[in-house]
């Protein structure tokens, strides 16, 4: 049975219990501390009355207030999905070869194109669009385009493709195969001439001729390319299939002609412009030269 008594030197009962001779005095809670916890009490009660608290079967109670965290995150992303549709308002209105002047709405349309692209381009051209050699898709950082660079003709790849099946206005050229055609010393000598070019080999008489005969119709006579019909440059150190002898002999031969989707029909417009102007921004993007004019535009011009 607990004996409790008065501890003499501090005037407080002891709560009745001695270890050892260690007897525990029954010292009162600080008033601070018991006004808080009251307080706590009460904020209790209060919030279970006017927001969400007790669970139910299919929901909990809804207090008086009637807030909800899913309320909450709805009216947010109400605000923002406006603003992004005023976004898409004003892509949808400008030109793409304009959209560069207006700095905060072309801002807006690479971090839109940059989603896009993880979407619908990254398994193709990789997640940092560097392209694979292996597979032929182009790195899309380099400054070599095989049919344009700047944001218009960015635009029309998108919207109508690379050799796209039943796509009128897809973007094509066949390179014919030269597979029996050159004897092994002339082949030598037009893979010798092709790598002279970008200066990784050195030419000859007979390849330099077999090259003008043969190459040079779409390739230019110095390997500059033409971008009207997808030829690609032979005069820099970019290769779509790769540099080595074998390589640039194997495409001789066999070529390899790559194919892009069209995506008007998968995407918006908005969407794809988006999507160039992010292609646009990597590295190579060119200027366009011609600005548009269209007075049924509107265009937000800056400086």
């Amino acid at each position: 049975m607990a004996n409790k008594r008065i501890d003499e030197p501090t005037g407080t009962e002891t709560v009745g219990h001695e270890w050892d001779g260690i007897e525990e005095l029954d010292t009162p809670m600080p008033r601070w501390w018991l006004w808080t916890l009251y307080l706590t009490i009460i904020w209790g009660v209060v919030y279970v009355i006017l927001y969400p608290a007790w669970p139910l079967v299919n929901k909990a109670t809804e207090g008086v207030l009637g807030w909800s965290s899913r309320g909450e995150l709805a009216e947010e992303m109400s605000v923002v999905d406006q603003a992004r549709a005023t976004v898409r308002e004003e892509l949808a209105r400008i030109p793409i070869e304009r959209l560069p002047e207006n700095s905060e709405l072309f801002a807006q349309a690479v971090a839109g194109g940059r989603s896009a692209f993880q979407v619908h381009c990254s398994q193709c051209h990789g997640s940092g669009a560097a392209g694979s050699q292996t597979l032929g898709y182009p790195n899309l950082n380099d400054d070599d385009w095989l049919w344009g660079g700047d944001l218009k003709a960015i635009e029309y790849t998108l919207v109508n493709g690379i050799r796209a099946p039943s796509v009128d206005d897809t973007r094509t050229s066949v390179m014919p195969t030269f597979e029996g055609v050159f004897e092994p010393a002339q082949m030598d000598g037009l893979v010798n001439h092709v790598l002279s070019l970008s200066g990784k080999g050195a030419s000859s008489g007979t390849g330099a001729q077999l090259y003008q005969d043969n190459c040079s119709v779409c390739h230019g006579t110095a390997g500059e390319g033409n971008r009207e019909l997808g030829a690609p440059r032979l005069n820099d150190a970019i290769w779509l299939y790769g540099s080595s002898r074998e390589q640039v002999r194997d495409q001789i031969l066999t070529p390899k002609m790559g194919r892009m989707p069209h995506w008007s029909e998968r995407l918006d417009p908005v969407t794809i412009k988006m999507l160039s102007a992010y292609v646009w921004s990597l590295g190579g993007g060119e200027e366009f030269v011609e600005v548009a004019e269209d007075p049924t535009v509107e265009v937000d011009e800056e400086p």
